[in-house]
């Protein structure tokens, strides 16, 4: 009799297991080999040609712009982005490495956004960069030749057309011997021989569009400001046009000597030369603007120091500033507490609608907070003035002592709620037995705060406070859309008001209209800012670690 033997039920069998490991085989692996399904080779193929194409793009743009830093000159800068691009490659195409993925791209982010930029304004602190001083001396010679550009007398019209050629323009134009000469900006005029003639005057030529009067319409401010050399030396003068139709010569006043370095005016004779302060300059002290860019070292902190006409305004400023961070903070921790102590009663009654009313400043952003009570203290047409006073014409805004009034007020009820939640959030946490053992002791309410709830509550918003007394030091929403600095001080040349704090300072020296833009004299501005609120900052933290003890 044969003996049979059933085939296992594989349908219901448990999953098989490794003899050596006795582990069951991972999830997207078969039992017999433990190899990767297909499926997932694909999608790891793919995964490489991407990132290989990623870092190829990367790769391609950082060498474009290294090329494009070393003709600038720029060859630390083009180093760096060079090694920073390899670095970037390797980590990714390396195995493993993988914290290093996830650090190098905010590493380079950190570095590109705010290091740099940080670096770059400490820099700018030492150079005479600003109205005047921005490009590099070939720069400045070139618009110091054209800017003394004058019609020559006594010289003809020439006829001439206007071309383009995509996107540049360019004059042709019929020379007094009847041939067509064509030019452009930066390129001398030189004589083409296949152009069009009609009535004995170029009109066209193969391979450039003749702009008709609806084309020079729109592009009117563009060929008026074009100057088209007619040689290589501009000594030799420029052609310029007004209306499209006539070119007229134009000779320079300034006349460049590349082996002296130095201009001569050529009406009055007067010699400029480079003497070193960014500027071709006379005997007698006149400089030629624009002049270029140049490293002054330590000049900016001295005229913010040395100079009478800055050092005064500066120091009221500094004066100011502290007194406004100061007491913005020493105000808003005082009525924060008091009103959290007050709403922290559990039997006073709508104690919830109470807190949401008193945190409602906070709420809408503070510039628009800003603007809101600028308008309500509108002199003349404000609700302050004409519905709390009856009409009266008080100078909230307008006279300088007032004006710092209204400021700390308006700052006082945009800064308190924040206060206010931070107290009522630590009162909260503090245990109520150390209240008990204190009334138990025969301590009255204000014994208790002064004595426990205070120096508990510390623990908490002494760093805020810090922190706080660092940003209203540069709080420039709340000065600017109040009063935009003002009133102006007239007692100084410097675009300086009664209410301006060093942020604003350093802005309207920066991009100031009406005394132009110093933009080394503001980067050394921001530098003291820097210094004075690094100063405050490590002393109050210092001070804030004696509270540790209290835990």
């Amino acid at each position: 009799m044969t003996k049979t033997t059933d085939a296992p039920d594989t349908a219901h069998s448990p999953t098989p297991t490794s003899r050596r490991t006795g582990r069951r085989p991972q999830a997207g692996t078969t039992p017999k080999t433990g190899a990767t399904p297909k499926i997932h080779r694909t999608t790891g193929v793919v995964g490489i040609l991407l990132k290989i194409v990623a870092l190829g793009v990367i790769d391609a743009l950082a060498v474009y712009a290294a090329f494009v830093l070393l003709l600038d000159g720029s060859w630390p800068v083009a180093l760096a982005v060079v090694i920073v691009a390899l670095a970037i490659t390797v980590v990714y195409l390396r195995p493993g490495m993988l914290p290093a993925k996830y650090l190098v791209p905010g590493t380079v982010f950190l570095i590109m956004f705010q290091l740099v930029v940080v670096v770059y304004s400490g820099y700018i602190a030492f150079t005479n960069y600003g109205d005047g001083h921005v490009g590099d001396k070939d720069d400045a010679i070139a618009a110091l030749i054209q800017k003394s550009f004058a019609r020559t007398p006594d010289t003809p019209g020439l006829d001439m057309v206007v071309v383009d050629q995509a996107g540049q323009l360019s004059f042709l134009v019929t020379d007094a011997e009847g041939r067509a000469m064509l030019g452009g900006e930066d390129r001398p005029l030189t004589e083409v021989p296949d152009a069009e003639f009609d009535g004995g005057a170029a009109v066209g030529i193969p391979g450039y569009t003749t702009l008709d009067l609806s084309q020079k319409l729109d592009r009117q401010q563009e060929i008026a400001h074009l100057s088209v050399p007619l040689a290589d030396d501009l000594d030799e003068g420029v052609l310029r046009t007004k209306d499209g139709t006539t070119a007229y010569v134009y000779t320079a006043s300034m006349h460049y000597d590349e082996a002296e370095d130095a201009f001569t005016d050529s009406s009055t004779g007067t010699v400029y030369r480079d003497n070193g302060t960014g500027a071709f300059t006379s005997d007698a002290g006149k400089a030629l603007l624009p002049g270029w860019k140049i490293d002054v070292g330590f000049d900016n902190f001295v005229r913010a120091f040395g100079e009478e006409s800055i050092r005064g305004p500066l120091l009221q400023v500094i004066v100011w500033t502290f007194v406004f961070a100061g007491f913005t903070v020493l105000a808003t921790f005082a009525v924060g507490v008091l009103l959290a102590i007050l709403l922290d009663n559990p039997r006073l009654r709508f104690r919830r609608t109470f807190r949401v009313l008193v945190i409602l400043p906070y709420a809408f952003p503070a510039f628009l907070s800003a603007l809101i009570w600028s308008g309500l203290l509108n002199s003349q047409f404000g609700f302050v003035n004409q519905v709390l006073l009856g009409g009266a014409q008080v100078p909230w805004l307008t006279d300088p002592l007032l004006a710092k009034v209204s400021i700390l007020i308006v700052n006082l009820w945009l800064g308190y709620p924040y206060m206010f939640l931070v107290a009522t959030g630590a009162l909260q946490s503090i245990p109520g037995e150390y209240v008990e053992a204190a009334r138990v002791d025969g301590a009255g309410a204000w014994t208790v705060f002064r004595r426990v709830k205070l120096p508990l509550l510390m623990v908490t918003m002494a760093p805020l406070m810090v922190a706080a007394f660092a940003f209203n030091f540069n709080n420039f929403n709340v000065i600017y859309m109040l009063t935009e600095g003002g009133p102006q001080d007239i007692s100084t040349d410097m675009n300086v008001g009664a209410t301006d704090i060093l942020i604003t300072l350093v802005y309207k020296v920066a991009f100031g209209e009406t005394s132009g833009r110093d933009y080394g004299l503001a980067s050394a501005f921001s530098i003291i800012i820097f210094l004075l609120v690094a100063a405050m900052s490590i002393a109050g933290f210092r001070r804030t670690k004696a509270l540790e003890d209290l835990h």
